[in-house]
């Protein structure tokens, strides 16, 4: 690949700086792909012939450095290292934007597949594919018992008022994208706003858990938990609320979003949660709510995308299609929460 195919990548300065900050790192010419692109942080595979690592940094022309923390997301991933969660080693971080144009890092490449599709996972066969779903389980569950004091972490966010906190930052980014009448979203979010849990203990939640954010090897191991960009300290049963509604959002027709929880074998919502709450020992009886909360998330995201496309400051495949599943997820919300 040319350099010019790399947007964003300047190969000769990477090994410039590579060369002078882990000397003996690189053996021979870089070469380089791009692996993921667009409203998220750009990732990259380069290697030497030898060997491979992953460079990632900022979509191109951002302006809102705080959205892609590139030291917050180094941190994080370096903590867990010698913990039960797979994650790759990292390699150096490079805050100085005058390098590759916005601060970067550089961690080891390990092999895997992000299974996105169940069509991927029907060719597995349904024993497998239960097993996978059980592991991506067990491995939230080793996250969440880490202790983020004894890591490094205890600074890492503020527990207190987690839940507040979010359910008021994602009303802004509603109101920031209002441009139609969407029935039933206010009643949604005041309905949370008035009823928030009480938290159990924090822990180190991902953000955005689910099973295209996990590299798999052909074992079956999960070899690597990926794009950390909104983790955060809080509560855990957000990342487990997210995960359901991810699997339940085949109620709802939108092709943008992963269907593997809809293939031969995987286990059923209750199994997962039931699994959850015996590995982890947390309270579970108040997931309605966070369930609830995860839809309002997942619809206000898709309005935000809805908006920006009718405006035309987006594209994407599917993207025409999106505003169509706002209100769906909507009311999947509010009948979440008057279970």
């Amino acid at each position: 690949m040319t350099q010019q195919d790399l947007p964003g990548l300047d190969l000769a300065r990477l090994r410039d700086y590579l060369d002078e900050h882990s000397p003996g790192l690189v053996g021979g010419p870089l070469t380089g792909e791009v692996v993921q692109g667009g409203r998220s942080n750009l990732t990259y595979i380069v290697g030497d012939g030898t060997s491979r690592w992953v460079v990632r940094r900022p979509p191109l022309g951002h302006v809102l450095p705080t959205a892609h923390d590139m030291a917050r997301e180094h941190r994080v991933i370096s903590a867990l290292a010698d913990t039960p969660v797979p994650v790759p080693r990292t390699v150096t971080l490079c805050q100085d934007a005058d390098v590759l144009g916005a601060p970067f890092y550089v961690m080891e490449f390990v092999p895997g597949t992000p299974y996105r599709a169940a069509s991927e996972l029907e060719a597995l066969g349904p024993e497998r594919t239960k097993a996978i779903a059980e592991s991506l389980m067990d491995t939230l569950v080793d996250l969440h018992a880490v202790d983020p004091s004894a890591v490094g972490l205890g600074d890492f966010g503020r527990p207190e008022g987690f839940l507040e906190r979010q359910v008021g930052r994602w009303k802004k980014q509603l109101d920031a994208s209002r441009s139609r009448d969407l029935p039933g979203i206010d009643d949604l979010h005041d309905q949370l706003a008035r009823a928030i849990p009480a938290s159990g203990p924090a822990a180190v939640v991902h953000g955005d858990y689910r099973l295209d954010n996990v590299l798999v090897d052909e074992t079956d191991r999960i070899t690597a938990v990926l794009d950390w960009e909104m983790s955060t300290l809080g509560d855990p049963l957000t990342d487990l609320a997210l995960l359901v509604a991810y699997a339940e959002r085949g109620k709802v027709n939108l092709e943008i979003v992963s269907n593997v929880s809809t293939a031969p074998g995987y286990p059923g919502t209750d199994k997962m949660i039931a699994r959850y709450a015996a590995r982890s020992g947390r309270d579970v009886s108040a997931l309605d709510w966070y369930v609830g909360f995860a839809f309002f998330k997942l619809a206000v995201i898709l309005e935000g995308i809805y908006y920006r496309f009718s405006q035309g400051k987006t594209v994407g495949a599917g993207f025409d299609q999106i505003g169509a599943a706002v209100v769906p997820l909507v009311t999947l919300g509010l009948d979440t929460l008057k279970d």
